[in-house]
């Protein structure tokens, strides 16, 4: 029997989850914001609908890696054209999903800025409050759900959608907040402040969450162009300074990269012209013992450890 489409135990179960619950958030945000008349809860219907494009990507792109990681049936011509795998889209996902959340709510802060030297705008906030209580409750549930769920997986995406989903409910209780200020004050002295309230709430929710992405977009990138991560790189050092001191190596060249969920890692080791001859199965020995020694074995560790005379091979 097959897992279930929803299965919340693996990545690609909680990405479907997710978007399923996008999508309907995405679209009773936009039937409610018509309704009544708030750009507030139609930016959030949009940005919902972003993020479960982005959260749809991302399930191809999980599919891809862990198809190729596991050797599972893939076609032969995709395996042809990407012999080196598919990590390297997880970071290009991530970032582009942060630049598009950062641009969507960037729009959203302008036309928040304009309505607001317009006079702002009239909404029902009857209905308002319907949504903000119902898309809240959305939000908090999946995002606690998912934060559970990758506690196993350990996920980058999946964490990503977290925070999207505390995004999300951040922003709506903002808006609860607001929309409770506005019914609340109709028919008083204050209700002239009511147009006011849904383009000044939009600004100061996209003033909030602009620079939330920025994170994941800095690591993303910084996978992307290949930098170097300082723990990863430490740890390598120092299994491949002990392993030279203990076989009487010359001495040894790292390169370190993580790409997304990867880890790539090339080891050249000098050996002296003096050193006695070994068979293949020796130096096998030796690979399967820095290997042991480095750990994290598995589909998404790329490891090349390579025995040369020459240091011109390792540089």
């Amino acid at each position: 029997m097959g897992k279930p489409f929803f299965d919340l135990t693996s990545e690609q179960g909680v990405l479907r989850l997710s978007i399923a619950v996008t999508l309907f958030i995405a679209l009773i945000g936009i039937a409610f914001g018509l309704a009544s008349g708030s750009f507030s809860i139609v930016f959030d219907g949009v940005y919902s609908l972003v993020d479960a494009s982005m959260s749809g990507l991302s399930l191809v792109v999980v599919k891809l890696i862990t198809s190729h990681a596991r050797a599972e049936r893939m076609s032969r011509k995709l395996r042809e054209r990407f012999t080196m795998g598919f990590w390297h889209l997880e970071p290009m996902v991530l970032a582009l999903n942060g630049i598009l959340l950062t641009g969507v709510a960037l729009y959203a802060l302008i036309n928040a800025a304009s309505s607001l030297l317009e006079g702002g705008r009239d909404l029902e906030f009857g209905v308002a409050l319907v949504y903000a209580v119902v898309t809240v409750c959305a939000c908090l549930a999946i995002a606690i759900a998912e934060a559970r769920a990758n506690r196993k997986i350990g996920s980058d995406f999946v964490r990503m959608d977290v925070k999207g989903w505390v995004m999300s409910a951040s922003i709506t209780a903002a808006l609860l907040v607001a929309f409770c200020v506005g019914y609340l004050v109709q028919g008083t002295q204050w209700a002239w402040i009511s147009p006011y309230i849904d383009p000044a709430v939009l600004a100061l929710v996209c003033l909030v969450i602009i620079p939330l992405p920025m994170s994941v977009v800095r690591q993303a990138l910084s996978e992307m162009f290949l930098v170097t991560p300082g723990d990863l790189k430490q740890h390598v050092d120092d299994v491949a300074q002990a392993f030279v001191a203990q076989h009487g190596l010359q001495s040894y060249r790292a390169y370190v990269a993580k790409v997304g969920r990867s880890r790539e890692i090339e080891l050249y080791f000098i050996v002296p012209a003096t050193m006695a001859a070994r068979t293949i199965a020796e130096w096998d020995a030796l690979r399967d013992e820095i290997g042991n020694a480095i750990g994290g074995e598995g589909p998404d560790r790329w490891l090349t450890v390579v025995f040369t005379g020459d240091p011109e091979w390792a540089e």
